[in-house]
Parts: structure tokens; sequence; C-alpha cells
């Protein structure tokens, strides 16, 4: 029986995308998360919610940061964790995604965090096993745990993500983060701008309901939060931009471009940074950037999508 009867419950098996929740399941995940702040800060920061069960972190694509906190994430609710080097295991080899889920799923885990280069992966996987599947970011399509993060971030900053305008800016062709993050903004009933050149924008982008600048001047005025996107050179073939000090020029996030914002907007990037090419040092270390936050505020999401999921797990 739970402790927190109250507490609305999260009805999915598994987090595969932000697409297909509702507005009171990503306030359920986002509640949660608050929680697990407060343990976080503590000096016992060890919870039992996982005790027993095994989480396999399995990343087909590198990611200190994704991969880290989710670790941190699974052994701070008592969990077994194991990640799984695909650089050197068989799938190298030749496996097959399908092989893969067969034979992880024979070591009977509970819970896998799937990090894969190709869009819908991680679906196709979470068809094949048995235990609960994490979207830890599919090719360019979701990256679910972000959005929530950085939903966190604004709705403790800011009090409310309603009425909230909010710039995503850069390159949003590449970004699962910008995909996942426009979902869940608009779902809490935020108003969301895509900024970037027209090489680094998705073809409809608008039918997803943004409003869409080639200017960034004129894209970040009366803005509440700017987020800003890692320019993902390694996903490009052929030559989306002509320089990067062009487009830093353009499009890169300095203190003159942020006076354009609202005074008090706030600044956000996923991360890893590229400073002097989508943003200056100036205004990532600077009094109106949320970025270290975002990082703290990571595990403390992933610790309340594991929390959630682990409420389906057999014998819970």
């Amino acid at each position: 029986m739970s402790t927190q009867p109250t507490r609305p419950g999260f009805p999915h098996r598994h987090l595969l995308g932000i697409e297909g929740l509702t507005p009171l399941d990503i306030a359920a995940l986002l509640d949660r998360a608050d929680e697990a702040v407060e343990i976080s800060r503590q000096v016992e920061k060890k919870r039992t919610t996982l005790r027993g069960r095994t989480q396999i972190n399995l990343f087909f694509e590198p990611s200190t940061r994704t991969q880290s906190s989710f670790e941190l994430a699974g052994k701070r609710l008592g969990a077994d964790v194991m990640n799984m080097s695909v650089a050197s295991s068989s799938v190298k080899k030749g496996e097959t995604l399908i092989d893969t889920a067969a034979t992880l799923n024979a070591m009977r885990p509970d819970i896998i965090v799937v990090r894969h280069h190709q869009a819908g992966a991680v679906h196709l996987l979470a068809r094949k096993v048995d235990c609960a599947v994490v979207n830890a970011g599919d090719g360019a399509h979701e990256h679910p745990t972000q959005a929530l993060l950085d939903a966190l971030t604004i709705r403790r900053n800011k009090g409310r993500i309603e009425g909230l305008q909010v710039a995503i800016c850069g390159d949003v062709l590449h970004s699962r983060v910008a995909r996942s993050n426009i979902i869940l903004l608009q779902a809490l009933g935020a108003r969301v701008r895509v900024i970037g050149p027209s090489t680094l924008l998705p073809p409809g982008i608008e039918r997803m309901g943004v409003e869409v600048f080639t200017d960034m001047r004129a894209g970040l005025r009366d803005s509440d939060i700017v987020m800003m996107l890692r320019l993902q050179r390694e996903r490009m073939n052929g030559s989306f931009v002509p320089s990067v000090k062009e487009y830093f020029r353009y499009f890169g996030l300095d203190g003159e471009k942020l006076r354009l914002a609202k005074p008090d907007a706030l600044v956000m990037h996923p991360g890893p940074m590229n400073r002097g090419v989508e943003i200056s040092s100036e205004v990532a270390d600077g009094a109106q950037s949320l970025i270290k936050e975002q990082v703290e505020m990571g595990v403390a999401v992933r610790m309340a999508v594991l929390e959630a999921l682990a409420m389906h797990l057999p014998n819970a």
C-alpha cells in the first residue's frame, strides 16, 4: 500500500516520450521530482524504493551527463545499477537491437534506460522486454527526461509554466531536446517560439504550434525563458552553417542579445555547451543562467521517473 494515497499516480509502464502524456501525468512527475530535490540536498540521500531492483543503463551513444545522472538516481533509490558499455559489447560485433533486447531480458532486469542514435529504437526495445523502459534520447526524436528537468527548473524559478514565453534557439533540426520541450511546454500552457537559421529548422515545424523566427533579435523580444541548443555538428552531413564564427554572430547568445528579452528572462542550455558558439561565457556564467541548476534537477527528475515506473513493477 502507498503511504501517500493522495499523490496523483503515473499510469504508464514506460517513459518513451513526452508525446502521449497528459498535463496531469507531467505534473505528477514534477511534483515527485520536487520531493527528490529535497532528498538529494540531505546528508543521507539513500532511499529504499528500488531496493532489490536491477537497473541497466544501455547507452548506444556516449553521454556522460545523462548516464551519470541516471546512475546516481538509481543508486539513491537503492537499485543495483549496471552501465552497459556498448562500444565494447557484442552490438559492435553485429548483434541486432532485438538480439540485445532478448539477451538483456533473459537477465531479468526491472528497468532499462536506453539511449540510441535511431529514432524509434527505444519503442522497439520496449516491445521486446518484460521490464520498464526509459527513453534517454532516441535519434532526433525525443529526450523526455531532459524536457522534464527543464520544466522543473522553470517551475521552481518562475513559480509557473502557464503563460510564459519560451524561446528555443539554435539547431532545432537535429534536437530531440527541442521536440520534447515543445510538446511538454505547450501541454502546460506556455507559448513557444523556435529561432534559428532556416537550414537548422525542420520543414513544417510551425505545425507543432510554435512561432518561427529566423532573426534571433526579433525572436528574443518579450521572452521569459531563453533555451539555447547545442550545435550538433556530429549529426550534420554537409554544411548547415557558413562558419562557427558567423553562427555565433547571428545566433549565439551574448549579453547584447539577451537584453532584448524580458529584464528577468532566464537562460538555459541542455549541455554540453560550446562556449563562443551557442552562448558566451558572460551569459553562461551570469546571474540569469540556470544551467548549473538544470544539472541538479536532472538527478531529481530521473529519481522521480524511476520511482514512478517502479510502482508498476511486479510485486511493487
